[in-house]
């Protein structure tokens, strides 16, 4: 009997490398004492006081949801939730006046409306996103979902520990040649760690006026940044009085998950301060109804936040993760000096590149598959393993073309501390195991 047959779509997909380890774990029959999970940023902190009030009292009267009855919201999002994240920004300094807010089930729904909003026709060459190498796996994931084009200019992961950015003539005649719909870029970088300063994003945001695009910054780290000095940087930071012409093509991608500790709240927003965008988004969006409802009202609390309320939130994890990010990369380098370990400047995340400890022929998904499915190490008298994602999947690389993400990993700091400082023991006893048995 004929079986029926998936789509050529469905037939190549495989996991994302952040699930890639997890995944492969649950499949383990026989699985050691403990195991630390570092290769999804999967926040274990708790979420913001004003949040968890409502979270646990959902049924007080002045929930929407006391009489136990879940309703669709407008598409667009309670105008609460807008507000709460038009709040954060003007607590942060930064003009709302005519920004458009379209609540959406987390950051990453807000990725795929950008995506087919900013591009060429599915199917087509035209108009594809540019981005910046490595770059958050699911944009390219969304792009392949869509059918939408991508293109990159691509950062090197240099021996000092620092992501090199191309230079602007060289990220021009990318432009020239692929004539993009958008460029994205990560100011607080996923998955590099790497921050972006006020005057890079005026070059590029140049580069958008001057070829016509929308300028697209992910923004879920804003205010995650750890070098002496630095300032909060953001697209609602630059405006025509920086580069004429950039109003009205401006885009950022918001999220509850990484700053407000609510990665299970899938709360996120595609803000713009172009309304005819704006309105196209939300039509776009109707297909899928609404976002979740309890999340929204949830979210909503940080619309009530003071502009001390939000500073103070935001600098104490600012402390704790600067403080454990640079720890464990002190103690990394320490074991294994050979090892490239990128600068901690921003973000949650660190990659290390093993380029220089391995055997010629290394893949790094291979590692990460051997330590979720058989690997286990002592650590403290504990058979312990590590999830960790590889960075293959981070570069949009043509085939035949070699990747640098082959020898490369992200670390995502988002275990408690007494695990996270396991980490570099347990990271380098994995890979010589490994390494041993090749």
């Amino acid at each position: 009997m004929n079986k029926p047959v998936m789509s050529a779509h469905f037939e190549s997909r495989s996991p994302s490398d952040v699930r890639l380890a997890q995944m492969k774990y649950a499949e383990r029959k026989v699985k050691p004492e403990a195991v630390i999970n570092v290769g999804i940023g999967n926040v274990s902190l708790p979420t913001n006081p004003a949040m968890q009030e409502r979270m646990f009292n959902l049924d007080a009267p002045e929930s929407p949801f006391n009489k136990g009855v879940v309703r669709y919201t407008a598409t667009g999002g309670f105008d609460e939730t807008q507000e709460a994240f038009k709040n954060i920004l003007e607590c942060e300094g930064f003009d709302t006046t005519n920004l458009h807010v379209t609540v959406t089930d987390g950051g990453s729904t807000a990725m795929e409306l950008l995506i087919m909003g900013v591009c060429g026709p599915a199917g087509t060459d035209e108009k594809p996103l540019m981005m910046i190498d490595p770059a958050y796996t699911n944009y390219i994931s969304f792009a392949e979902r869509v059918g939408r084009k991508t293109v990159t200019v691509k950062r090197h992961l240099n021996e000092d520990g620092k992501f090199s950015l191309p230079e602007i003539k060289e990220i021009e005649e990318v432009i020239k040649a692929n004539n993009p719909g958008a460029l994205l870029v990560i100011p607080y970088d996923n998955p590099t760690g790497q921050l972006y300063d006020k005057e890079t994003l005026i070059s590029l945001a140049e580069l958008c006026v001057k070829y016509n695009m929308w300028m697209v910054t992910d923004e879920a780290y804003r205010e995650l940044f750890y070098v002496e000095g630095s300032q909060l940087v953001s697209i609602w930071g630059l405006s025509d009085k920086d580069v004429a012409g950039i109003e009205g093509r401006r885009l950022s991608i918001e999220t509850a998950s990484k700053v407000w500790n609510a990665c299970g709240l899938r709360i996120g927003a595609l803000i713009t301060d172009n309304s005819e965008f704006s309105n196209r988004c939300t039509a776009e969006y109707t297909a899928n109804l609404c976002a979740n409802a309890i999340g929204q009202y949830i979210f909503g609390a940080l619309a009530h936040q003071t502009k001390e309320q939000i500073a103070e939130w935001c600098k104490n994890l600012r402390d704790y993760y600067g403080q454990l990010i640079k720890k464990v990369s002190m103690e990394m380098k320490k074991l294994e000096p050979e090892l490239i370990i990128s600068s901690p400047d921003a973000s949650i995340y660190t990659v290390v590149d093993v380029r220089n400890v391995v055997k010629p022929g290394f893949d790094a998904i291979d590692f990460c598959l051997y330590c979720a499915g058989e690997g286990a190490v002592d650590i403290d008298g504990v058979e312990t393993t590590l999830l960790i994602a590889p960075m293959k999947g981070f570069y949009d690389i043509a085939k035949g073309e070699n990747n640098p993400g082959s020898t490369q990993f992200r670390i995502s700091y988002v275990e408690r501390p007494e695990n996270m400082y396991k980490v570099p023991e347990l990271f380098l006893k994995l890979l010589r195991q490994y390494e041993e048995g090749r």
